[in-house]
């Protein structure tokens, strides 16, 4: 199962048992020409960006809204950080200053693990080394959490945000 099935998988599971309403932003596109080769098999063949996505995710959880980008990778020791666009980073800073819950689910597929990053030390890392190419793996672990992956929800960051970004413990 995908990275992005497996979040939505849990999505799926905290909105039926009534844990939080988190949904994947659709990506706004520009239809500019369809090929009709029979009536019920309409196919687009043109089709533009609107604008600039966001993040991937968004909802509410206990009255706090939630916005949350989830990236991929395959290597083992960094992500690329030209995976993250400066728009992305300016939505996610407006939304620390709306006083949202705001981070990066980060996933390492040839290590099978993922962290949940809170956005501020992504902000920091990203202002702080411009140019660097990657994200080390070793910043994530001292700035992010471990999501230990489960059956029920697959990847249960929920349990993150309850205790370490809600009020709870801080590092």
């Amino acid at each position: 199962m995908t990275f992005e099935k497996m979040i939505n998988a849990t999505n799926d599971y905290y909105l039926t048992h009534g844990m939080a309403v988190i949904h994947k932003k659709p990506t706004p596109v520009q239809i500019v020409r369809v090929d009709y080769p029979q009536r019920s098999r309409a196919k687009i063949v043109e089709a533009y960006f609107r604008q600039a996505s966001t993040t991937d995710y968004s909802g509410v959880y206990r009255g706090h809204y939630i916005d949350f980008e989830a990236k991929e990778t395959r290597q083992k020791n960094a992500i690329p950080m030209k995976n993250f666009h400066l728009h992305q980073i300016q939505h996610m800073e407006q939304v620390l200053e709306q006083q949202g819950i705001c981070f990066v689910l980060l996933h390492f597929s040839s290590k099978q693990e993922t962290y949940l990053l809170p956005a501020f030390d992504l902000i920091r890392f990203y202002h702080q080394d411009k140019g660097q190419k990657s994200m080390p793996l070793g910043y994530i672990q001292e700035y992010g959490y471990l999501v230990k992956q489960g059956a029920f929800p697959q990847i249960p960051y929920l349990d993150i945000i309850k205790e370490h970004l809600l009020g709870g413990k801080t590092r």
